[in-house]
Order: structure tokens, then C-alpha cells, then sequence
């Protein structure tokens, strides 16, 4: 039996000014009965020794001519299932590698080297997010195994959580933010850091648009309040519907850094 979902009545956005962060850029509190100057001392120094080495990263990564790409997204988005899908539709183009972010498990992985494409899985633990140490330690992984490309794309896909990846630069081009239609259209409101640091947004699943009430164009509205002028791109691997003009974005990215034309 197939239950119709009541529709949502949509919301009007709220100012932008009421979203702003309340507090700084890890926005957590660890340890109690450590004051806000020590937190805030040791946020300084984590992303600082952070930032050195995602500019080292950054370095390292134009110098080969990789477009390097952060996926960031709250579990359940289809982020994996995002990454197979583009790089069997990507093709010959040019080589592909893959650092996969996860708590524990080696699922991802595997499912993106069954695609013929390297890939490093990087396990954190109880850590909610890879750092830039992480993606030059996967580097040199894939470097010894002589599998880190060049002229080419490095895709990296991280711990599912729309929080703590905000903070962390891991030496990319851009973080690629993904909101799947079977989420709220309120996230990026919610979770303003994330879209705010993010250089496109990509809305997945669409082909499940007719069997739900999710209001694209609100969501749009809300990313764009956090972010104005966002890039958007609507897609759906089952369909297929939007993926050319997610790789021309990924051909333009590819072009700009290796200076040379994606095939």
C-alpha cells in the first residue's frame, strides 16, 4: 500500500545574518573545564599545522596538473555511488585516483577500485572528517604504487558529515558540496559552514523527484542565501539526467589546471 506524504509548506528563508557561526571554526566543545581561550588556542594550532600542509598539498598536486576535488555531504547523499558512476562516464579522458575517507571499513574503496580506478582508503576511527596529513600520506601512497596521476583528476570522498570538513582545507581545488533529494531542503541552513566553504553544490537523486514533496528551487534559495550565486548542477546517476553537464565541469576543471584541452 502506497501512503501520500502531506506536502511541507514552504518555508519563507530567514536572513542571512541569522546563520552566521556562533562560535569559531571547529565550533565544538571537547573538553570541559578547559577555558575558551585554551580551545580556541588549540583550534588556532591545529589549523594552522593544517593549512601548511594543505598548502604543500596544493603545491604538490598543480605541479602534476591534478584537479583535486573534496566531496563533502551528509551520509546517505550517494556520494560513493556519485564517484563510480563519474569515473565510468568519465572514461579515457584522463587517469583518475581516489582517496576514500570512512570510519572504518573498506567498502568504498573497493567498490571504486572495481571501476578499474586506484584508490586509497583511509580509515579515522572515531575522527569525523580527513585532514590534509591524511591526503599527503594517501599521496604518497598512491605515489609508491605508482599510481598518482597526472594531468588528471584526484577525487577525494570524505567522512559523511556536513560539520567538522568545513574547516579542513586538504590542498583541493574545491569542496563539492552534495544535497540528495531525500534530505531536507533546510541543510544548508542548518549546516551554513559547509556550503559556505563549498565551490558548487551538486542536488542528486532527482530521478526521485516524483515520489517525494523536496522543493529544488527553495533549496537553491537557501544555499544561494549562505552562498550567493553558488553554482548548481541537478543530477541523477540512475537516469543519467545532468551528468554531461556535471563532466563538462569537471573537463573545464581539468583543462584550467593541466593547460591542455580535455579530450
Amino acid at each position: 500500500m502506497r501512503y501520500a506524504r502531506p506536502r511541507r509548506a514552504a518555508a519563507t528563508p530567514p536572513a542571512a545574518a541569522s546563520f552566521r557561526p556562533a562560535h569559531g571554526a571547529l565550533d565544538a566543545r571537547h573538553a570541559p573545564g578547559t577555558s575558551e581561550a585554551q580551545i580556541l588556542r588549540i583550534e588556532q594550532d591545529i589549523l594552522s599545522d593544517n593549512d601548511t600542509q594543505a598548502n604543500a598539498n596544493r603545491s604538490r598536486f598543480l605541479a602534476r596538473g591534478l584537479f583535486v576535488l573534496n566531496f563533502v555531504s551528509s551520509p546517505g547523499s550517494g556520494k560513493t555511488t556519485l564517484l563510480v558512476d563519474t569515473i565510468r562516464r568519465w572514461g579515457t579522458r584522463s587517469p583518475v585516483a581516489v582517496v576514500e575517507g570512512d570510519q572504518q571499513t573498506a567498502f568504498d574503496a573497493e567498490r571504486i577500485r572495481a571501476t578499474g580506478a586506484a584508490a586509497v582508503q583511509i580509515n579515522t576511527g572515531k575522527g569525523c572528517h580527513l585532514d590534509a596529513h591524511m591526503v599527503a600520506q594517501a599521496a604518497d601512497q598512491l605515489a609508491e604504487q605508482a599510481q598518482l596521476p597526472s594531468d588528471g583528476l584526484l577525487l577525494i570522498e570524505n567522512v559523511g558529515n556536513l560539520v567538522c570538513p568545513a574547516a579542513f582545507d586538504l590542498g583541493e581545488a574545491h569542496k563539492v558540496v552534495i544535497l540528495s533529494v531525500t534530505e531536507g531542503e533546510d541543510k544548508p541552513l542548518k549546516y551554513p559552514d559547509m556550503f559556505r566553504a563549498a565551490d558548487l553544490l551538486l542536488i542528486s537523486k532527482i530521478d526521485l523527484l516524483p515520489h517525494l514533496d523536496f522543493d529544488v528551487d527553495l533549496a537553491v534559495r537557501y544555499a544561494r542565501q549562505v552562498r550567493p550565486d553558488l553554482p548548481v548542477i541537478q543530477l541523477s546517476t540512475r537516469s543519467g539526467e545532468g551528468c554531461e553537464a556535471w563532466l563538462d565541469w569537471l573537463a573545464a576543471g581539468v583543462a584550467a589546471v593541466t593547460k591542455a584541452p580535455a579530450a
